[in-house]
């Protein structure tokens, strides 16, 4: 490689040309598509979506693997490059009318930060597909009841639906990760599954979820009490990773009509 990946932006490259074209081949991008993607590092997967001739929109934080882009890149009409932090980037000033296709091999770092950045923007993407840490992956696509499920798994599929695609190893990598990668797929409602404001479902998962082991009677006390509890048909002495998403979206919309004095 011309750089040497940096620790502090969270880089590891994907450098297996299998798993680059299983990942374009899942996305199946067209030549009337409007991709964006973020931290594209040297280029692997931006060369294999240019090839594809869809409108490539780059996001890169990193100074010098700017550069490296710029000098592979700059002489194809469709790749544009932003220099900044996708945490912090506005997506609808890409849209021009056309919902966005997301990709990316996001730093573990920022990764979760970053969904519900986009989450915020859901009106301007059609789809997003990133290479993430399979556990976060198992996190987002989890079901009530499993393991894995907690506050990232409610609110992500509030705002997407969520499908695991494949698993990516390390040796996939330079540098080497020291865990397990995967690719999940999120494609935003068209219309949202609860009619509840996210700031207030968001604040009673966390709520119910800042103390996991405990029942729902004593978690969730702050909000409600155990009458109403009952009254909403949730069990008091349940724990927080029983309930579905459609249970925590009635606590939000009793709350919605019965707000904290």
């Amino acid at each position: 490689m011309s750089h040497t990946p940096r620790k502090r932006f969270g880089q590891n490259f994907l450098q297996d040309k299998t798993v680059v074209q299983r990942i374009v081949a899942s996305v199946g991008p067209t030549s009337g598509d409007h991709v964006v993607e973020i931290g594209p590092g040297e280029g692997a997967m931006t060369q294999a979506f240019l090839a594809e001739d869809c409108r490539l929109d780059a996001i890169e934080i990193d100074r010098d693997l700017a550069s490296i882009l710029k000098s592979r890149f700059s002489q194809s009409p469709n790749f544009n490059l932003h220099m900044g932090d996708a945490l912090r980037f506005d997506f609808s000033s890409l849209s021009q009318g056309k919902k966005l296709r997301v990709v990316g091999n996001l730093p573990y770092n920022i990764s979760t930060p970053l969904m519900f950045h986009l989450f915020e923007q859901h009106t301007y993407i059609e789809d997003m597909h990133f290479m993430l840490q399979k556990e976060v992956v198992d996190r987002l696509c989890a079901d009530s009841g499993d393991d894995d499920y907690g506050r990232l798994s409610i609110m992500a599929q509030y705002h997407c639906t969520t499908e695991k695609l494949f698993e990516v190893y390390p040796e996939s990598f330079f540098p080497m990760p020291k865990v397990t990668s995967a690719i999940v797929r999120l494609i935003p409602h068209e219309k949202k599954p609860l009619k509840v404001d996210p700031k207030l479902l968001g604040k009673i998962v966390s709520t119910a979820f800042s103390q996991r082991r405990k029942t729902l009677r004593n978690s969730l006390k702050s909000l409600f009490n155990e009458k109403t509890l009952s009254e909403l048909n949730i069990d008091p002495n349940a724990r927080a990773e029983t309930l579905s998403l459609k249970q925590y979206g009635q606590l939000a919309l009793y709350l919605t009509d019965h707000p904290e004095p």
